[in-house]
């Protein structure tokens, strides 16, 4: 074992209290694992301010010169440390709650200090709550530049760890590790990219000397991040071509052919596209791994029905795995209807399915006479077993654990059915290349003829009664309308209040109306009941968290008013929108915030009154937000967290990384060659035991 896999129990300064914290709230368990926990900013500390230079708001500051005297001040919960500090040209108050006996302990008056903090200003003169001191001989080690700041919880702090101590332990490892790092690159690599060497970027992003070092060091560290993700995730893909092997699904047959005829609209070039790359794959040999993404309403679903008449065509079975009933529910129906005229059978299995029903369709399944069948997680129950599963399609695969997507993959002990996996949720191609590197990715991006575009509009509360005027008319006209309110987390109480008092307001103004309400504290029964009601058409007025499923399909309604629009995300924004515009009226879309907003809200919602682009909110959204952890985003049991790049800013990056690591696979896929030793063993630093479960994307 390498001295970087050691428990930070190890490291001193540690321990076991503060060992199991790291691991409980930041994820850090190893010596290596604090070594890649990077700053999120820096604060400079190259200048000593005299306090008789403070004027107006400042940003955190250093000062230097020794404590005169302290009070306290203040009873119970509210006590408090003042220290009153000077340095000759004036005094600023040093103010504490917490911890007050340590404080008078660890800084004595009359010694000499440097003090860091955020002065401000107060009753006169300046104050800094819970400063940073040091002794002032330290003066060279923490006062000359550039000082990390680390992203940390409370729990963290609670155990005495901020982001000086944190320095302090990464100081300690930094020594401990002198001489010990190996340099992952290959030469040639490192001189052809211009990178700075690994055991300097380390040292530099925790303890940059200049703000040039600084970021050369952070350039080599996105390249390092990026090259190892992409060669892992393309390795993996190589892989599963490699040893995978797919059934042959060979015959574009009679049922294929007599839904192509039958439609009473062309596919649009996308969806013919995307299915020709399908048909590339069943015919290829190996087992088909593929992402289709498009925006709401791009045809995706038909698209997945006509991969799964490939199956059937050839004499297999095919599925499609919803992540809820009703939406289990809506592709039975909608695929029911559409090969009702060819005399195919499309079975449902859900939670709940009846008894009977069930038995009927497990010997169904298990003779072969079933060719299709939608349902949700109860498709992976052990009872469930397929004659010949050749296709799954899986929609929406967020909603899904890796785990209960592996038990669709482990129905044929002969071969790996085809994976087809739909999102409705546009990701930014940088962004893809990060996430689904291990899958082929196919994009519908255009929407099919005749589909109008959804009318976006932004109102002021103040401006609701107009929005009530527009209900009245909608529904005269027989449609109906969603009204969503934003989730608050960690609030549901006054979420659930707001929701409450909502329902209360549209029912005494729509009184002869039926107005129903979803949220995420029903019982799944109860919930389903109401979206039940607004789905037959019985109520006209829908109020809801965004508790509303992804892929709902009413096409009646034509009305989605988002009230406090401005506490939801951009990419939210766009899905919620997509559930109108379903049908062949036109749909509305009104945002609805209050008069005051920041310029960054501004922005994002006059971007969704502007465009209807998925692909181009979702690029704004990756700006807009930055991005963070890709963790359980893949959900793929794969270590891929980003720690320091960002698809929305390093895109030139992700796509040279990229490049590169195609170009270092194809001429060797094993990483065998010697100049390739230092690649292939960073790779199993970093990816060492952990499931593969990349044949079920």
């Amino acid at each position: 074992m390498s001295l970087l896999e050691t428990a930070l129990t190890y490291l001193p300064g540690v321990g076991p209290k503060r060992a199991a914290v790291l691991a409980s709230e930041l994820g850090l368990y190893t010596y290596q694992d604090l070594l890649l926990y990077f700053p999120t900013k820096y604060v400079d500390r190259s200048r000593t301010y005299q306090i008789r230079e403070l004027r107006g708001e400042l940003p955190s500051i250093q000062l230097r010169g020794y404590i005169r005297d302290y009070k306290e001040l203040g009873e119970g919960r509210k006590k408090r440390l003042v220290a009153y500090f000077t340095d000759g040209t004036g005094t600023i108050e040093l103010t504490w709650f917490r911890s007050l006996a340590t404080i008078r302990r660890l800084y004595p008056e009359g010694r000499m200090f440097l003090v860091f903090g955020k002065p401000v200003a107060f009753a006169g003169g300046y104050s800094i709550t819970h400063p940073e001191l040091d002794d002032a001989e330290k003066e060279q080690a923490v006062g000359s530049g550039l000082m990390p700041v680390y992203p940390l919880t409370e729990a963290v702090r609670r155990v005495g760890l901020a982001s000086r101590q944190m320095r302090q332990l990464l100081y300690t490892l930094k020594e401990l590790l002198r001489g010990q790092l190996t340099e992952p690159l290959p030469t040639s690599l490192l001189r052809s990219a211009q990178l700075m060497p690994y055991a300097e970027a380390l040292e530099q992003i925790h303890f940059p000397e200049t703000k040039e070092l600084l970021e050369a060091a952070r350039r080599r560290l996105k390249f390092d991040e990026l090259l190892f993700i992409q060669l892992r995730l393309l390795g993996m893909k190589l892989e599963r071509k490699k040893t995978s092997p797919g059934l042959l699904l060979p015959r574009v047959g009679e049922h294929f052919r007599s839904l192509y005829a039958s439609l009473p609209f062309d596919l649009t070039e996308a969806q013919k596209r995307v299915l020709r790359e399908i048909q590339a794959d069943v015919v290829s040999g190996r087992q088909m791994n593929r992402l289709v993404q498009g925006d709401v309403g791009s045809g995706k679903t038909l698209v997945a029905l006509f991969a799964m008449l490939l199956a059937v065509d050839n004499g297999h079975q095919a599925c499609l795995m919803a992540p809820t009933e009703i939406l289990a529910r809506q592709h039975h129906a909608s695929l029911a209807e559409l090969l009702e005229p060819l005399g195919l059978e499309v079975g449902l299995l859900i939670g709940s399915t009846r008894r009977r029903e069930r038995t009927r369709l497990h010997a169904a399944l298990a003779s072969g006479e079933l060719p299709i069948l939608v349902g949700t997680h109860a498709l992976i129950e052990p009872s469930v077993h397929f004659h010949s599963l050749a296709l799954c399609i899986i929609d929406e695969q967020h909603r899904f654990g890796v785990v209960q997507r592996s038990g669709l993959w482990a129905k044929n002990a002969s071969w790996y059915p085809h994976i087809l996996t739909m999102s409705a949720t546009p990701i930014p191609r940088t962004l893809a290349m990060t996430l689904y590197g291990d899958l082929d990715i196919s994009v519908i991006d255009e929407l099919p003829p005749g589909r109008k575009p959804i009318q976006t509009y932004h109102v002021s509360e103040g401006e609701l009664f107009r929005v009530y005027r527009f209900l009245e008319q909608q529904i005269a006209e027989g449609r109906q309308a969603y009204v969503v309110f934003p989730m608050i987390e960690e609030q549901e109480q006054s979420e659930l209040r707001a929701l409450q008092e909502g329902m209360m307001r549209y029912r005494e103004r729509f009184p002869e109306l039926e107005v129903v309400m979803v949220h995420g504290k029903m019982k799944p029964e109860e919930k389903d009941a109401q979206m039940q009601r607004f789905v037959s058409g019985e109520a006209q007025i829908l109020l809801a968290t965004t508790v509303i499923e992804v892929g709902v399909n009413v096409p009646n309604a034509s009305v989605m008013v988002i009230e406090g629009a401005n506490r939801f995300g951009l990419a939210q924004l766009h899905q919620l929108r997509g559930r109108v515009g379903r049908g062949a009226s036109q749909s509305y879309c009104i945002l609805v915030t209050g008069s005051k907003l920041g310029e960054e809200a501004q922005r994002r919602l006059q971007l969704m009154v502007e465009t209807n682009d998925g692909f181009e909110i979702a690029e704004a959204d990756m700006r807009f937000r930055g991005f963070g952890e890709i963790d359980g985003t893949r959900q793929s049991g794969q270590l891929l967290s980003l720690r320091i790049a960002n698809p929305a800013t390093d895109g030139a990056m992700v796509q040279y990384t990229r490049e590169l690591a195609e170009r270092i696979l194809e001429a060797d896929p094993e990483l065998s060659q010697p100049e390739h030793a230092p690649l292939r063993r960073r790779l199993d630093e970093l990816f060492r035991e952990r499931p593969s479960w990349s044949q079920i994307s």
